[in-house]
């Protein structure tokens, strides 16, 4: 077992801490203040061949798979968590599942052009009413002659103003349980009758618009749909494996830029004679946080080389979410602790990170949802 990256990943890593060191530090604040990422980064981004990090390279893409976007993706959310989401959906949740379950046609349209940056991608599975309760979905697909018109509203969708493409899951028969009447969909966001909606005013990751997805009368033909009809909630399950991994390492990157703040913190504030690095309250929480992080990285990983395998991944991808997630939680909350007043101003980046922190226990799966995933597999 080796624990080390090979020279390969240890490249990859090293061009994506430059370019988070050197491009994305430098903007991360005004992202969250401006609520928008400045359009050079994705410019970037595309320069670096980092929305095509899962992408075959017969269709323009790396081919480097999970665990070297899981890398990226740790290097990239320590600058900035806005930017980091961005990259992780495009290629997790929009990406992947083209690639695995798309059919040729579908491949050779899309492919080519989310690797290239052409355009982005955007995943839509939530409603007002179908969080959690994912199967719960109420917008409808109905068969109309050779195509399909697809109706309703969807929430919670990352990058939607930038997407030119999203794949939607939608009800096409009401008559069976409901996780098996639910069909995947490849929506043009130039289609007649879509249209974005509101976009929401976040606590964290502001940079990265997250709005609802409107479709009136949206007319798709048979080609748009992903996998099989009524075959579609699988997929979605299956994707969010891979979601679910790079927001573990998302969570890592946020956790990780806590604790190097706090280790500088640490060594320049002074109370009572000394810097607060001298006393053992601060270096428990250092300790702490140091500790936590690494087994939660290595348990991303881990999911993230299984999955690279072609290896079932459900129980570990839910542990390494559960992990890094609730990590960058107690992270981010000790970090602020350890500033503590001026941590709470906006003189200091570490309140963003407390901002963005939170959201990780919550999407691709709210933990108490992980602990649910891990408990059914050990009670198979």
């Amino acid at each position: 077992m080796d624990f080390g990256l090979t020279e390969e990943l240890t490249l990859i890593r090293d061009t994506a801490r430059d370019f988070a060191e050197g491009e994305l530090m430098p903007r991360a604040t005004r992202h969250d203040r401006e609520a928008k990422i400045d359009p050079a980064v994705f410019d970037m981004l595309a320069e670096l061949g980092m929305w095509g990090l899962t992408v075959p390279e017969e269709y323009g893409g790396a081919e480097l798979g999970n665990l070297a976007l899981a890398i990226v993706l740790e290097e990239i959310n320590r600058a900035c968590a806005a930017t980091g989401v961005t990259v992780s959906v495009h290629n997790s949740l929009v990406c992947s599942p083209l690639v695995k379950y798309g059919t040729d046609e579908q491949k050779k349209r899309w492919l080519p052009k989310l690797a290239s940056g052409e355009i982005l991608g955007c995943y839509s599975l939530s409603e007002a009413g179908s969080g959690s309760d994912a199967a719960a979905l109420k917008a409808t697909a109905t068969r109309d002659g050779d195509g399909w018109v697809l109706d309703g509203t969807k929430l919670w969708v990352t990058t939607a103003e930038q997407a030119g493409l999203v794949i939607v899951y939608m009800r096409t028969n009401a008559e069976v349980p409901k996780a098996k009447g639910i069909t995947a969909f490849l929506v043009p966001t130039d289609s007649p009758g879509f249209k974005v909606g509101k976009k929401e005013i976040k606590t964290g990751l502001r940079g990265s618009s997250t709005c609802e997805l409107i479709f009136e009368g949206v007319r798709v033909g048979d080609d748009a749909v992903l996998g099989e009809v009524d075959r579609g909630f699988p997929i979605a399950l299956e994707t969010l494996d891979g979601g679910r991994i790079g927001i573990g390492a998302q969570a890592i990157g946020i956790g990780q830029a806590c604790l190097e703040a706090s280790v500088r913190y640490a060594k320049e504030r002074e109370q009572f004679g000394k810097t607060i690095g001298h006393f053992q309250a601060i270096q428990w929480k250092l300790a702490d946080m140091s500790s936590r992080l690494e087994a939660a990285r290595l348990k991303v990983r881990e999911a993230a080389w299984l999955r690279d395998q072609g290896q079932p991944c459900g129980r570990q991808a839910a542990e390494a979410k559960f992990l890094a997630s609730t990590t960058a939680n107690f992270c981010a909350d000790e970090c602020l602790q350890i500033h503590g007043g001026a941590g709470y101003t906006d003189d200091f980046h570490v309140e963003r990170l407390f901002r963005d922190a939170r959201i990780t226990e919550i999407y691709e799966g709210a933990t108490d949802i992980q602990r649910l995933v891990i408990a059914r597999h050990l009670l198979r």
